[in-house]
């Protein structure tokens, strides 16, 4: 027997937003968030002052090449990064930020093409979460982009966008050793790779 899905016991109704504030706007934009919300024992929480990083919604997608068993990733300097141990430069899934008149699908064949010099032929649409809705307004479209991975590889990216990014061919099993060795330590990849472990079999079936 399946278990039944707890009901949502609030929704953007039981939220009073009394005044946004915009403390910056840049490529995103910083906002002081003036609110009150009912609360689970009944009645209604004082003021409550939150900053929030406001932003474009993204999609990532996962490359993977069934019949070769191969994932392909970019590799790229990031700036929030600057501090890691190991090193900014993070392998990860393609991605990109929603524009307007924009559909997440297109966002992703989009990316694809420009991250990667890759053509997808079937899309599969995983999950669309928060990555970090305390502080950000964000959200993520993940996809997992069906290729064909030979010839792939080299350098890529937007000159206008000051993009340098490196592209990886890895085998399943090699991704897997990066994923273990905590190399691939965004959540787009791990929430990806997650999801093709568990479909993995069945996409290499369908060859």
């Amino acid at each position: 027997m399946s278990e039944s899905v707890p009901p949502v016991p609030f929704t953007a109704s039981d939220v009073e937003r009394l005044e946004d504030e915009c403390l910056y706007q840049g490529f995103f934009r910083l906002e002081r968030r003036t609110l009150r919300h009912r609360m689970y024992e009944g009645g209604w929480s004082d003021r409550v002052i939150r900053e929030v990083h406001v932003r474009h919604d993204a999609v990532g997608v996962l490359l993977y090449d069934p019949e070769r068993d191969a994932v392909v990733m970019v590799e790229q300097i990031r700036a929030g990064a600057l501090d890691d141990a190991i090193s900014p430069w993070k392998i990860e899934v393609v991605a990109g930020l929603i524009e307007a008149g924009e559909s997440p699908a297109d966002v992703a064949r989009r990316e694809a093409q420009e991250e990667a010099g890759c053509e997808i032929g079937e899309l599969i649409e995983l999950y669309t979460y928060y990555p970090s809705p305390g502080a950000c307004n964000e959200r993520v479209t993940l996809f997992c982009g069906l290729i064909d991975s030979r010839g792939m590889g080299g350098i890529h990216g937007l000159d206008e966008e000051h993009e340098d990014i490196r592209v990886h061919v890895l085998g399943f099993l090699q991704a897997k050793a990066l994923l273990d060795a905590g190399r691939l330590d965004n959540a787009m990849s791990l929430i990806a790779f997650q999801w093709l472990a568990a479909e993995r079999a069945s996409l290499r079936a369908r060859r």
